[in-house]
């Protein structure tokens, strides 16, 4: 493989990033300068990375190529690109659909999606593939894992989750902000809070056949803080109004 990337930013190096962690992983990058600081870094840190002249270069020098380019600017971009047939495009634009880019893409037969997240750098959560691709599965299998689904439609939905992490931090830093208000030292309440999320991280896995609310309902004990703080956010309509937040970002992603 000789991989190229179109659009240099944040998830760009955080693929290349986990690619290079790996032990003995040669494979040579191409990635275009448009981010010049995050291209510079790259091709510092790992001596199989090189900056192409533009765009176009990275196609040229690549058989495998990810387009890892702002959604805004996408279409304007490879509009103006040449693709080759044998060319293996990887889209990683989540608003564009397959179809799209494939029509922008052509004569490039083989045209799929992927989702990576950024802690892919760290080897760390799987990424989504569609449609099934034998390569990519085995490509992202070894940077924390991969998922593989068949239609547009699954991807689409799946994507959604990706919209939530902001939130969970936010939802982490009410908390640490209340424990802090209480007189406790910022750093021992993020340290106690970091820990038990982790640990709760890992809690879906002691019952993989039960959905999440089985383990809402096991920490809610009756009568407890726990039951209370759910049964009040649930009362406020917390709840409904992010289920809500997460309808209006399938609408945008699937531009209906």
């Amino acid at each position: 493989m000789r991989l190229g990337f179109v659009g240099t930013g944040a998830l760009s190096s955080a693929i290349v990033t986990g690619l290079k962690s790996l032990p003995g992983e040669t494979t040579p990058v191409v990635v275009s300068p448009r981010n010049e600081a995050i291209a510079a870094e790259l091709a510092r840190r790992f001596p199989d990375v090189r900056i192409a002249a533009d765009n176009q270069a990275v196609l040229d020098q690549c058989d495998t190529v990810m387009l890892a380019v702002r959604p805004q600017i996408a279409r304007e971009v490879l509009k103006e690109l040449r693709f080759r047939p044998d060319h293996h495009v990887v889209s990683l634009i989540a608003t564009i659909s397959r179809e799209e880019i494939a029509a922008l893409v052509a004569p490039a037969a083989h045209v799929g999606k992927a989702l990576p997240m950024p802690m892919i750098a760290r080897l760390q959560g799987a990424t989504l593939v569609c449609p099934p691709d034998p390569i990519m599965a085995a490509f992202f299998g070894r940077l924390g894992g991969v998922i593989e689904v068949e239609d547009q439609s699954e991807f689409d939905a799946l994507s959604v989750v990706t919209a939530t992490y902001a939130s969970y931090f936010k939802y982490l830093d009410t908390i640490h902000v209340w424990v802090r208000g209480q007189g406790v030292p910022g750093d021992k309440a993020r340290d106690y809070i970091t820990s038990i999320y982790k640990a709760l991280a890992n809690a879906p896995d002691t019952t993989p056949d039960e959905d999440f609310m089985h383990l809402a309902q096991d920490y809610a004990t009756r009568g407890g803080i726990n039951e209370q703080v759910l049964r009040e956010l649930t009362e406020r309509g917390t709840f409904e109004a992010f289920a809500e937040s997460l309808n209006r970002v399938h609408q945008r992603i699937t531009g209906e």
